[in-house]
C-alpha cells in the first residue's frame, strides 16, 4: 500500500510513534460511550486505536490522498471517512445531532480555529482531546497571571475544564516539526449560562487582549462610541487598573456586565 506523502500546505506532520498514538487514543476514555470524531487522521496511526474503543468512529480528512489510503487501510470505516474541510462543516449532521468526542493530531496552523468552532458547538462536544503545538496547549491551560494566558485561555476555560496531559518531542513525527507538541483534554464544565451577554463577552475579551500591555481603563474605551462613553468614575474603578492577563474568567464575566450596563443605559 502506497504511503501518503506529508503535504506542507496542509500542515501535515504524521505521527510515527505507536506508543504516543495509543496514549492519545486513550484520552477519549474520560467520556465513555460517546461516538468519536477524529480530525486529520492522515494515515490512521491514531485511528487504528480509536476503532478498538467499541464506539462509532468517524474521521474528517481534507486530503484526498489520505482519504483514499484510509478507505483501503480501514475498510470498516469506508463510509465513515468524511472528505471535507472541518471548519466548514455543520457538526449537527455528523452523528445526527448526538453528542460526540472530538479528537485528533490537529494541524497546527488551524488548531485555534478548530477550538473556536468547538466553542460554537459546545453543547454537542462534552469532551475534546488531542495533540497540538505545545505553545498553544500551554496557552489554553494557562491560569491568570501568566504570559501564556490570553483569548484562548479565557474563551475555552469559560466552558471547559482543561488538562495539560503530556509533552511530545519533535522526533516522533514525519516530517519533524520545529516545535514540541502537547496532548490536552478539555471537558465541559457545569456552566450553562455565563450570566452575561456571550457575544459581548467575546468582544470584551478580544478587545482587551488586543492591547494586553495596557490597563483596562485604556483598552476598554474602544468598546464605546462618543454617545455611549461612560463618565470618568467608570474608568476610576479598581478593576480598571488591571491588565487583561490578571483577570479570571469570572472577572471577565463581571466586566462584561459592567460594560453592558453602560452601553444599555446610554441607549435608553
Amino acid at each position: 500500500m502506497k504511503q501518503v506523502k506529508p503535504k506542507k500546505n496542509l500542515g501535515q506532520h504524521f505521527l510515527t510513534d505507536l506508543g504516543v498514538a495509543r496514549r492519545i487514543a486513550d484520552t477519549v476514555d474520560a467520556c465513555p460511550a460517546l461516538p468519536i470524531l477524529e480530525i486529520g487522521p492522515g494515515m490512521g496511526v491514531l485511528t487504528q486505536y480509536l476503532v478498538k474503543k467499541n464506539r462509532e468512529v468517524k474521521a474528517v480528512e481534507i486530503d484526498s490522498e489520505s482519504v483514499a489510503y484510509l478507505n483501503e487501510r480501514y475498510p470498516e470505516l469506508r463510509d465513515q471517512i468524511i472528505g471535507e474541510d472541518f471548519l466548514r462543516m455543520d457538526l449537527n449532521k455528523i452523528f445526527g445531532g448526538k453528542q460526540f468526542v472530538l479528537t485528533g493530531n490537529y494541524p497546527y496552523d488551524i488548531s485555534s480555529q478548530i477550538f473556536f468552532k468547538m466553542l460554537d458547538y459546545k453543547d454537542l462536544i462534552p469532551c475534546c482531546t488531542g495533540m497540538i503545538q505545545r505553545e498553544v496547549a500551554q496557552r489554553i491551560a494557562s491560569a491568570p497571571g501568566n504570559k501564556a494566558y490570553g483569548i484562548l485561555s479565557v474563551m475555552i476555560q469559560a466552558w471547559y475544564d482543561v488538562e495539560y496531559l503530556f509533552t511530545v518531542d519533535e522526533g516522533v513525527f514525519n516530517p519533524p516539526p520545529k516545535v514540541k507538541s502537547a496532548v490536552i483534554r478539555m471537558t465541559r464544565n457545569n456552566v450553562n449560562d455565563l450570566g452575561c451577554d456571550e457575544v459581548l463577552f467575546k468582544r470584551v475579551v478580544k478587545t482587551v487582549f488586543g492591547q494586553r500591555r495596557k490597563m483596562l481603563r485604556v483598552s476598554l474605551r474602544q468598546l464605546f462610541t462618543p454617545q455611549t462613553m461612560p463618565t470618568p468614575d467608570f474608568f476610576a474603578q479598581d478593576i480598571m487598573t488591571k491588565r487583561p492577563e490578571q483577570l479570571s474568567v469570572q472577572q471577565f464575566v463581571e466586566l462584561t456586565s459592567m460594560v453592558a450596563d453602560k452601553v444599555n443605559s446610554s441607549t435608553v
